[in-house]
């Protein structure tokens, strides 16, 4: 009685998830989840926690947030970011101050893991939204963050 009692169970269920997945296919037809990519390129918009690939915003007077702490560096579980620092005198304020030459970040070793980013004490990178990033040479994934002649933000210390 056992073996018959077991395929009813099994009918049973197999019929429950059917009526759920037709119900949804019935009822939610104006609010699709997929995009038609690539068709929608101009308009297509990823989810807020999309991690596509860290950078570091500069404002229109090309400052950025980063005070070369190095504090991303050592959270990245597998290097993929590189901070070029030198200490140069400050113009304002006439003493050594330490400020970035380069950031370096190498995309193809980053894991997406986000350790950098909630490492970061003055929240200089942040993840964007792009995504299309195949390339036929690795070097093209290796990018320098910081614009070139790029400055600290007024206000922003470790």
């Amino acid at each position: 009685m056992s073996y018959f009692g077991d395929i009813y169970k099994g009918i049973k269920t197999l019929l429950t998830g059917m009526s759920v997945t037709g119900k949804y296919f019935l009822t939610s037809r104006k609010g699709a989840i997929t995009q038609q990519y690539p068709d929608n390129k101009e308009t297509l918009k990823m989810f807020e926690r999309f991690r596509g690939e860290v950078v570091m915003p500069h404002d229109e007077n090309n400052e950025h947030r980063c005070t070369g702490c190095q504090k991303c560096e050592l959270a990245c579980p597998n290097g993929s970011i590189e901070i070029i620092w030198d200490r140069q005198i400050d113009p304002e304020s006439g003493k050594k101050k330490k400020m970035i030459d380069k950031h370096i970040y190498h995309l193809g070793m980053c894991t997406m893991c986000g350790l950098c980013i909630e490492a970061c004490p003055t929240d200089a990178i942040v993840w964007a939204q792009n995504f299309e990033n195949s390339v036929y040479d690795r070097s093209y994934l290796t990018k320098v963050l910081n614009q070139p002649n790029s400055k600290l933000k007024a206000g922003v210390e470790d």
